[in-house]
């Protein structure tokens, strides 16, 4: 599952909001808490990250 958050982080412009919502959570806080527990960064960290290194 977060390596499916990742792909859509990276590869789309859907809201975090949006991406939880069709990984199956009802709040993004849930999905967002998740993410970092298992990253050690925010999916907004993340997608900024990832943007700024492949640009």
């Amino acid at each position: 599952m977060i390596e499916k958050a990742k792909e859509k982080l990276s590869t789309t412009d859907l809201s975090i909001s949006e991406i939880a919502y069709e990984l199956g959570f009802e709040h993004s806080q849930s999905f967002s808490k998740l993410f970092k527990a298992k990253t050690n960064q925010s999916p907004l960290e993340f997608r900024a990250g990832f943007h700024s290194r492949y640009q």
